[in-house]
């Protein structure tokens, strides 16, 4: 493919709460054995992308063990490669990120340095599955300066947290409201771009001399009726992680057959960097029926309708229900959970109870004695 790729991944937000104290958004855990950066990578190496810029800001550290090496997602040294960059301080700038544009801008130089005439601009918290040759080949059939990808959302999702577009009959946009007070419409931005390599420096380049910092609003909304901006319209699974219902919803989705066959047995499946744990263990007693338990796991409970990630304890009599288990967590005997989400590495003692509602998903996190020294 003619593009280098950029994946925005970076980010975190208040809707959120304790999942990303220790973490960046695209570095969540999903599906048990994932984390969300690697549908966007997976999304590229299956494009024939072979050159790939991830930024990064907050909370950087999990990332970067994740991203240590490209072999995962089979980006060759030799054609590209997978970059990594966070902000760097230098003699003419000592800002973090102000926003999308500073941090493409702050990376300039990998854009200058590429020769592909075009970039792919994804953000890293999409859970999605696209082959952006499709994308590219309307972007040069429509001789758009600038396509996005949108979707529609789902029933239960929020549509005041995306920014809303709508298309004429070609697809070029003639509204885009960014996180409307008032829903305007359920077709929404996805968060992935394709422009031109050189016209977006020039962009980049003009937006900081203004000192604009943000690509949505300074670029798309503002230069809507000046550039020829168009929308591609995905059909398939998308959705955005980026809130704790939304989170709770996504891992929930791969308990159902045709989605998890969507994005593991179609193409190149879904690639990651493999950890090498044991088999989950199942213990006499134990009930698992409608779940997902990942390696390195150890079931000894009752475990319905949930999702375990790797390296978790499910003690004795344990009942888990409708329920988020992430990495390294140890549940003690006799205790019940229900529709919550445990953070990673939790230590919850026996006897326990923590309910939620399927409306209003609680998070559980709780101190951690067992890495006390």
């Amino acid at each position: 493919m003619k593009a280098v790729g950029i994946i925005l991944a970076g980010g975190t937000n208040k809707r959120m709460k304790e999942l990303t104290t220790r973490r960046a958004i695209a570095a969540l855990p999903i599906a048990g054995t994932y984390r969300a950066i690697d549908f966007t990578l997976t999304n590229m190496a299956e494009s024939r992308i072979q050159k790939v810029a991830v930024l990064l800001q907050f909370n950087t550290r999990k990332l970067n063990e994740h991203l240590n090496s490209s072999k995962w997602w089979d980006f060759g040294q030799k054609q590209g490669g997978l970059f990594v960059y966070t902000p760097t301080l230098t003699q003419e700038n000592s800002n973090w990120y102000r926003g999308t544009i500073d941090a493409m801008y702050q990376n300039i130089d990998f854009l200058k340095e590429s020769h592909e005439p075009y970039v792919i601009v994804a953000s890293g918290d999409g859970i999605y599955k696209l082959n952006y040759n499709d994308v590219l080949d309307y972007h040069i059939q429509k001789r758009a300066d600038i396509t996005l990808v949108s979707a529609s959302l789902k029933d239960w999702e929020d549509a005041n947290r995306f920014g809303q577009i709508a298309t004429d009959e070609d697809g070029r946009i003639i509204s885009f409201e960014e996180k409307p007070v008032v829903e305007t419409g359920r077709e929404v931005n996805c968060g992935v771009y394709i422009i031109r390599r050189r016209l977006l420096i020039e962009l980049l380049e003009e937006c900081m001399k203004e000192d604009r910092y943000d690509f949505v609003s300074d670029v798309l909304i503002r230069l809507r009726n000046v550039k020829r901006i168009y929308a591609y319209h995905m059909d398939n699974y998308w959705t955005n992680i980026a809130s704790i219902q939304s989170y709770y919803h996504t891992n929930m989705d791969f308990l159902n057959k045709d989605v998890r066959d969507y994005f593991f047995k179609t193409g190149l499946g879904l690639l990651t960097k493999v950890n090498d744990f044991p088999p989950a263990k199942y213990n006499p007693g134990s009930k698992v029926r409608n779940s997902l338990v990942s390696s390195g796991s150890i079931i000894n409970g009752t475990v319905e309708n949930s999702l375990i990630f790797k390296k978790s304890f499910i003690g004795t009599n344990c009942v888990i229900k409708n329920s988020i288990i992430l990495n390294d967590v140890y549940i003690g005997d006799n205790t019940v959970i229900e529709n919550c989400i445990v953070e990673s590495r939790t230590t919850i003692y026996a006897n326990s109870t923590y309910q939620g509602d399927p409306d209003n998903i609680r998070v559980v996190l709780e101190n951690n004695n067992r890495y006390v020294i």
